[in-house]
């Protein structure tokens, strides 16, 4: 069954589902204890099994593809990375009416990562800039062109462009319309990506790091892993950091002005989408997507 074809399916996930699927494709696995982990993000239903293993169920179609990409790229990028990262053990198959291709990894340690804990640490800002960097260097190039556009494409900011115009105008009032709409502007003109194609994670953002007695131990999910303009992981600097952190964390990872301003419309669009979203009904989402539309439109 294609995506499309389950863009709207939302299966039921249950303990007795993933204890069915693992014993019967993971038999070795199956005297090991499930525990939901909750809340565990809007893409995949998160069992821990075990002390030392995970389960991740894709909600949605959206998340289908992750874990066979996790499972190819992820041990070929660890080696050149500075935090660590998932460890994909297996990729199971769907059954018992589960329609999706899902993933056992390795369980990381840590707490997801706080802005009370890491927003002022240049120490972190500097982790970050690094571990970017790492995945920027690994070589791309020998990627064939037809998995670039199948599997690893992040799209582009133009994509994003009547969707985020349409936020803009329904938040008026809670932000400033004027503003967002000049930072859009200046995004979407900024001048594009003019080096060869790197590695992004694609979803860089402080729900998706983990740190360990306050410090950064981990960066996980990595669903938007793909090759091209790397702009759109400087999400982080606005989700995480003050503008003193924010300005080491550029500095480290020597970030131009273009792609500093394509990255502020990133975390413009990606803040209001989630905000329109979600904010409703979640606070914590509220809180956190209007820092990240308030910091992208401060800037530095």
């Amino acid at each position: 069954m294609t995506a499309e074809r389950t863009s709207h399916i939302r299966p039921l996930v249950d303990a007795g589902l993933v204890r069915r699927l693992v014993d019967t494709q993971f038999p070795h696995w199956s005297a090991l204890p499930l525990e939901l982990l909750d809340p565990a993000g809007s893409d995949h239903v998160i069992y821990r099994l075990g002390k030392e293993l995970s389960v991740r169920l894709p909600r949605h179609a959206g998340a289908i593809g992750q874990a066979r990409k996790e499972s190819e790229w992820l041990p070929r990028l660890a080696p050149h990375l500075s935090l660590a990262i998932p460890v994909p053990l297996a990729v199971g198959r769907p059954d018992f009416g589960y329609p999706w291709p899902w993933a056992v990894s390795h369980w990381l340690d840590g707490e997801v990562a706080t802005v009370e804990a890491l927003a002022d640490s240049t120490v972190a800002a500097v982790e970050l800039a690094e571990f970017l960097a790492g995945l920027q260097r690994f070589e791309a190039g020998a990627i064939p062109a037809e998995d670039v556009s199948e599997h690893l494409s992040g799209g582009s900011l133009a994509d994003r462009d009547r969707s985020t115009r349409a936020a803009i105008a329904q938040t008026d009032g809670a932000f400033d319309a004027v503003a967002m709409t000049a930072l859009w502007d200046a995004a979407l003109s900024a001048p594009g990506w003019d080096r060869p194609p790197v590695w992004f994670h694609g979803d860089f953002h402080t729900g998706n790091l983990l740190m360990v007695d306050g410090s950064l131990s981990a960066v996980i999910d990595f669903g938007g892993l793909g090759i091209g303009d790397p702009a759109c992981d400087l999400i982080i600097a606005f989700t995480l950091m003050s503008a003193g952190s924010r300005a080491a964390f550029r500095a480290a990872l020597d970030v131009d002005d273009a792609t500093w301003t394509r990255g502020r419309g990133w975390a413009l669009a990606t803040g209001l989408n989630a905000y329109t979203t979600y904010a409703a009904v979640d606070p914590r989402v509220a809180q956190q997507t209007t820092r990240q539309i308030t910091q992208a439109l401060i800037g530095r």
